[in-house]
């Protein structure tokens, strides 16, 4: 896993820069240069420990859309030790998150972002027996400000052609609103089967974007420092970073259709517990990324894959195997 290490030790030389892709010639700029930010996690928190409350490697935003107001769901599978031992028993995890989310325009620069969560999870032990639980998540607010934003249509008609660009920094924080129980992690090496950290975190967050014509790219970054809980317990640290590339097709006024293909990555430093580092809950993983979106007037909707290339999280003893998002907005 020598890529993820040159990854871990290099990501503050990108966390300024990187973003959620949304351009084409066929959609209005001033609507692009509100995209939010991450369209791969800037989400998050601790994705891969299914207690995040923004999305992780899904992101704040989507392709086409500046400012809207919507509902997201995302559906996590995992497989875990029932234990800490080389024979310990491997249990089936299931995330679910319903989330409703909105980026809402401050003026021309700034715009804020806010996500509130409401997770159910459940995992089922060899035994037959399982275990359930839901509710409230962490609820996360980033405001953004854009420092390079493309032109509008129409005032320079002879840059048509010419490639554009965004960039958008950002800034915020994850509030302790779900809830975090310890005896959630008893007999398990996974920490995070939980409906929040706990913690009171602060999230910075950047993406950058380019597009000719109908074609667009982009790169994006967010890293979370997350603090110890009422429990004495603290997640580590985390890094997302995405790359995507899109294509835009308009069928008819109104009405767009955007396949995007892309990578996405998670890097997790160890927990802590009482001030000590707990074994075997650092990790990372890559992901490959598939999906489209469609906009027909002011509605938008869109349905992303996201399967693991690579992956090594706590020691091996949890597998990630697929994330599953869909979502339906409201253009405002």
């Amino acid at each position: 896993m020598n890529q993820f290490k040159y990854i871990k030790t290099n990501y503050f030389l990108i966390v300024t820069l990187f973003t959620w892709l949304s351009m084409s010639a066929n959609t209005p700029l001033d609507s692009i240069a509100a995209t939010t930010v991450s369209h791969y996690t800037f989400e998050d928190d601790c994705d891969v420990c299914g207690c995040g409350g923004s999305g992780g490697s899904m992101g704040y935003g989507t392709v086409g859309n500046g400012n809207f107001v919507g509902l997201r769901y995302i559906y996590q599978q995992y497989r875990s030790k029932d234990g800490i031992f080389n024979n310990s028993p491997w249990i089936d995890e299931n995330f679910n998150t319903l989330q409703v989310w909105a980026q809402i325009p401050i003026s021309d620069k700034i715009s804020v972002n806010a996500i509130v969560p409401y997770h159910f999870h459940n995992r089922e032990f060899n035994d037959g027996s399982g275990q359930n639980i839901n509710g409230l998540g962490d609820i996360s607010v980033l405001g953004f400000y854009n420092l390079i934003s493309p032109r509008i249509d129409g005032l320079f008609p002879q840059q048509q052609y010419i490639l554009k660009h965004n960039l958008q920094v950002g800034a915020g924080i994850k509030l302790p609103t779900g809830d975090y129980k310890r005896e959630n992690n008893t007999g398990s090496v996974n920490p995070s089967f939980q409906l929040g950290t706990g913690s009171l975190d602060v999230v910075l967050a950047g993406n950058y974007s380019i597009s000719h014509n109908e074609w667009g790219a982009g790169v994006l970054a967010n890293y979370t420092f997350k603090t110890e809980n009422q429990e004495n317990y603290q997640f580590g640290n985390q890094f997302n970073y995405g790359f995507n590339i899109y294509r835009t097709f308009t069928t008819m006024k109104m009405r767009s259709f955007t396949p995007v293909v892309g990578l996405a990555g998670e890097v997790y430093e160890t927990n802590k517990s009482f001030g000590l580092d707990v074994a075997k809950t650092a990790g990372n993983i890559l992901f490959t990324r598939l999906g489209v979106e469609t906009n027909i007037g002011k509605f938008s909707g869109g349905i992303n894959l996201m399967l693991p290339l690579a992956q090594e999280l706590n020691d091996g003893n949890v597998a990630a195997k697929s994330r599953l998002g869909i979502h339906l907005n409201f253009i405002i």
